[in-house]
């Protein structure tokens, strides 16, 4: 089996951009790091790339630390996790767009929904250095989850880490945006029991 990794951690982007593939109806961006001279890199393109040409047998794992990000692969399943664990799969399939994959599974974690920041200022809580806080959270989780943790584990322990450095912020004082309540959002090609299902890179 084919398992591919893709990370991104740098500035957000939702692109005003009305094609009708988005419930929100907007397309979300990358913003590389000479987007100001070779433009964004719109989802629409990015599923095209990284997530149709996945055949069976083949898995995609993406961790997507920007602002705006929640929906960046385009993939047509958004989970929505409650704080007590529970949750539920959000269809955002479309009639206009194909956003599947070619038989192969792809997951998408990322920093927040693609209508709030990433909150990057946790970091500093978090670690003591300004790196992505999402990406802090998701290392420290598949490290300290044990062998083969299921999805549903890893997002809780990503979540609570992100409440945990929000608390402390507001604490102090520190933190009064409001987009206090951004965690780390999974999206998936398709729909499966999050405690059930084993994380396996």
């Amino acid at each position: 089996m084919d398992s591919l990794v893709f990370h991104f951690s740098r500035g957000p982007a939702a692109e005003l951009i009305y094609n009708g593939d988005e419930i929100d109806g907007q397309d979300e961006a990358l913003c590389p790091l000479d987007h100001e001279t070779e433009g964004k890199i719109i989802d629409d393109e990015i599923n095209r790339i990284l997530v149709r040409p996945l055949v069976h047998g083949a898995k995609l794992h993406a961790v997507i630390d920007a602002c705006n990000s929640g929906t960046v692969l385009d993939l047509p399943f958004v989970c929505r996790m409650e704080r007590n664990g529970s949750y539920e799969w959000e269809d955002h399939r479309s009639v206009r767009a194909y956003k599947g994959t070619d038989g192969g599974a792809a997951f998408c974690f990322s920093a927040c929904d693609d209508d709030e920041t990433s909150g990057y200022t946790y970091t500093p809580v978090l670690t003591g250095k300004n790196t992505g806080a999402m990406t802090y959270s998701f290392i420290t989780a598949v490290k300290t989850a044990g062998p083969a943790p299921t999805y549903g584990h890893l997002l809780n322990l990503m979540c609570s880490a992100i409440r945990e450095a929000q608390s402390r912020l507001a604490f102090n004082g520190d933190y009064t945006s409001s987009d206090a309540s951004a965690e780390p959002l999974l999206t998936s090609s398709d729909e499966f029991d999050l405690y059930a299902t084993k994380f396996v890179l």
